[in-house]
């Protein structure tokens, strides 16, 4: 539509206002025009009649004044002369309708009438007789008495000028609107074009485009709106990359947090969310059975709760969740606008480790405590026996003796256990690396184990290639290790048991694997086997000769890990366990 654009509007406004204006003009010439030639007309035949008056009274001979008279005159016009009463004279003229104009209808008039008897002058416009012809007449008074001069004209002269000067003046106008058209086109495209050019920008602008320019064509108003165009897409362009790194480096933050933070409105909402948030929000759902195409379940009932208690108090809340086994700590801040509340934020942490740390140091001083407890009342008791004389015989004494040194060894044991313990999980026990080969390493080890293996009549067994290679190993760490297994099996296999040591080397790892026909580990059992303390025997009743700290498994898995390497457990219930652990061949340390 025309009046849906800038230039239509320009353009028929101009082009109106310019045709009322030339509409107005036009009739007020037309009018002034006509007025002009009317009054013309009655000036030049007044002038007429004053000549030819002038004329009579300076010459006496009437027939010269008749014919100089003929030949000045307008054959367009005709002239009445009145001599007396009596005389009348008319001059020839090429209009037949003056032809009607008589003296008796002259005097008739009593305007013109008083031309005669009083001497008057007469200019007046009147309808010929029996048509509908008008005519201008003027009179003008002699000298003599009873005589006067009238001269008339035919008003259609008169019209024939004026619609000869309207027709100029509306050719004129309409070559003004024609010009007036053109103009108004070439100024409103003018004016229009670089607020097209800006209106294109601004979509571009809109898409994402902020390197857009607009030309600047002109110095004036428009050429300054362009400028300031061109200068807020600039300074749009500097804010929306200031907003993108400010929203990239909150959602590097956001992401590299621990702890899950969950933005919400005060609708429930959840505007803002990191990848552990995320997950909380998946567990949540997971183990509620809640539909995630409904958005109100992804918001779980405890924050629900929180949001509408911050709202309420306008204060922090924190509360603990438990999910999927998962111990959780929510705490929810307001989130302020000008006047109110506009929602919250939550950040949930995770606290299951340190639930666990908690819980593990707990158990942890009740185990040492527990295994403590043993042997100093033993130590306690047996010497109150030595000091109360209780053993009366030197044999006795030796056997309380040995007994007291006996725990006390186990004392010791176990403070250097969770001595070492501590530093391989502070990280300050230090590999001793050095290259080894492994044929008579292992041969050695296994050597130490075959006297306790014959004192228990177990079959102790060594399996292994006969070119094991070299391996780079702590060499004292990894005996320790092997040490402690073997010690394991042999203790937990019965009599004619087999305990079988096997060593194989594969492509760039070397497995050790410990074997026994003992009782094995019960099911539940096997996945705490590597933890301190754990024992299979709840009720920690040991038989004889097989007494130990509950580190050792513990010990063996931090050496094995600090070598890169892995260690696992397979066991049946009254068919016997196998440890297997393996090492790179070239470890990499730092």
């Amino acid at each position: 539509m025309i009046w849906r654009s800038v230039v239509g509007k320009l353009w028929i406004t101009i082009l109106l206002l310019v045709s009322f204006v030339l509409f107005i003009l036009t009739i007020l010439l037309l009018e002034f025009f006509e007025n002009f030639h009317v009054s013309e007309a009655e000036d030049d035949l007044m002038q007429s009649a004053n000549k030819i008056a002038e004329m009579i009274d300076q010459e006496e001979e009437r027939s010269f004044i008749l014919e100089t008279t003929s030949r000045i005159m307008d054959p367009s016009s005709r002239v009445a002369i009145l001599f007396g009463e009596d005389q009348l004279w008319l001059s020839e003229t090429s209009d037949p309708n003056l032809n009607k104009v008589t003296y008796a209808w002259l005097l008739e008039d009593p305007e013109l009438a008083s031309v005669i008897s009083d001497g008057k002058k007469v200019q007046k416009q009147i309808t010929l007789p029996n048509s509908d012809r008008e005519v201008m007449i003027v009179g003008k008074a002699l000298k003599e008495d009873t005589s006067a001069i009238f001269v008339y004209q035919s008003l259609n002269v008169v019209r024939e000028t004026s619609e000869d000067t309207t027709k100029i003046i509306l050719l004129a106008a309409g070559i003004a609107i024609i010009l007036t058209t053109i103009f108004a086109f070439f100024l409103s495209t003018r004016i229009s074009s670089p607020l097209i050019k800006m209106r294109e920008g601004a979509f571009e602008l809109a898409r994402g485009e902020f390197n857009t320019k607009v030309p600047i064509l002109t110095h004036d108003e428009i050429g300054e709106l362009a400028m300031a165009f061109n200068r807020m897409g600039r300074q749009l362009k500097f804010h929306i990359n200031a907003l993108r790194q400010e929203k990239e480096q909150l959602s590097g933050i956001l992401s590299s947090m621990a702890d899950g933070v969950i933005t919400l409105n005060r609708k429930g909402d959840i505007i803002v969310s990191n990848p552990p948030a995320q997950k909380f929000l998946e567990d949540w759902n997971f183990e509620y059975e809640q539909d995630k195409k409904d958005s109100k379940s992804l918001l779980p009932t405890e924050l629900q709760h929180g949001l509408e208690e911050v709202i309420r108090s306008e204060e922090e809340v924190m509360n603990e969740l438990l999910v999927q086994g998962r111990s959780y700590v929510m705490i929810m801040t307001p989130l302020y606008d000008q006047t109110q509340v506009r929602g919250a934020v939550a950040v949930i942490r995770d606290m299951t480790e340190e639930r666990a740390m908690d819980k593990y140091r707990e158990d942890f001083i009740a185990n040492v405590s527990h295994e403590l407890r043993t042997p100093i009342s033993m130590l306690q008791g047996y010497s109150e026996a030595i000091v109360d004389d209780v053993a009366e015989s030197k044999q006795e004494k030796n056997e309380l003796a040995q007994i007291i040194y006996e725990e006390s060894l186990r004392i010791g044991r176990l403070v250097n256990e969770l001595l070492d313990l501590a530093k391989m999980e502070a990280g300050h026990d230090r590999l001793n690396l050095e290259v080894v080969e492994l044929s008579p390493f292992v041969n050695r080890v296994v050597k130490k184990f075959k006297g306790l293996a014959t004192d228990k009549q177990v079959h102790l067994e060594l399996e292994h290639n006969t070119n094991l290679g070299s391996i780079r190993i702590d060499p004292d760490r990894i005996e320790q290790v092997l040490t402690n297994l073997i010690d394991n099996a042999i203790t937990h296999t019965n009599e004619e048991g087999r305990v079988i040591v096997e060593v194989t080397s594969q492509d760039q790892v070397v497995q050790f694997s410990i074997h026994d026909t003992g009782a094995g580990i019960l099911k539940d059992d096997l996945p705490f086997v590597f933890e301190r303390f754990y024992k299979a025997d709840k009720s920690r009743k040991r038989s004889k000769g097989k007494k130990g700290t509950g580190l050792g498994l513990a010990i063996a898995k931090h050496i094995v890990e600090s070598h890169k390497g892995s260690i696992f457990v397979q066991s049946k219930e009254s068919e016997g366990t196998t440890f297997t652990f393996k090492i790179p061949k070239n470890i990499e340390t730092d």
